[in-house]
């Protein structure tokens, strides 16, 4: 049985987490239901849906949902073209590859979204599979995505890795029953990401690549 590690790609490997929450707050001041830009960034990770339930409630007049998410969009996508990898990100993908893991982006991006951020990486030939919203029927923090991630691998929850930025992968891997390894690049605290489960916590990608044969990465060839 192969082995293998599932990245989230937003906040974990591009830098995107505070680009979502500034369009994010943007499309919300103008639809007339302004959010604090602390209350969005700690929503980032979840699924549109579920940020929208969870900042506004699910009991809430939907009547602004469609036009809150196309203006999310319209704004982040002014942005693709200059999206950068955070440090390390590139190189991590390949030595995942290189110790001869199996390498997914576990995304739940739009497919139009995730090829701007397989572009910013340019790694395609350290990817072995990627996953996009319409791969799962409900984003994180329900287990959809990672076990449709999973599926797709051809991986068993035992036998791989997940990492991932938000408080929010750490309940999704939980519920899938993946190991959470957690990095600092999106914004939220070590502390925070080990209560959601993280058994490791790094700065970025470039400090995980650093520690890798002794990392939970590593272990997996063991």
């Amino acid at each position: 049985m192969s082995k293998g590690v599932l990245f989230d790609v937003d906040g974990t490997l591009v830098d995107t987490t505070y680009l979502h929450t500034v369009c994010w707050a943007e499309a919300f001041r103008q639809v007339g239901r302004p959010q604090t830009f602390v209350e969005v960034h700690r929503t980032i990770g979840r699924g549109g849906d579920e940020t929208l339930d969870h900042l506004l409630g699910e009991d809430r007049d939907r009547s602004d949902d469609e036009e809150l998410q196309a203006t999310h969009v319209a704004l982040y996508k002014t942005y693709w073209g200059r999206l950068t990898p955070l440090p390390g990100a590139q190189e991590l993908l390949r030595r995942t590859k290189a110790a001869g893991l199996t390498v997914v982006l576990a995304s739940s991006a739009s497919e139009d979204e995730l090829q701007a951020l397989l572009s910013a990486l340019d790694c395609d030939d350290a990817i072995d599979v990627a996953t996009s919203s319409t791969d799962a029927d409900a984003g994180k923090p329900a287990p959809d995505l990672l076990q449709a991630a999973l599926d797709k691998a051809g991986l068993r929850p035992d036998d791989g890795v997940y990492v991932g930025d938000a408080i929010w992968d750490g309940i999704t891997c939980g519920k899938a029953g993946l190991p959470f390894v957690g990095v600092l690049s999106g914004g939220i605290s070590e502390v925070e990401l080990r209560k959601a489960g993280a058994v490791e916590v790094y700065p970025g990608p470039q400090e995980l690549l650093d520690a890798f044969d002794r990392s939970a990465l590593g272990r997996l060839l063991a």
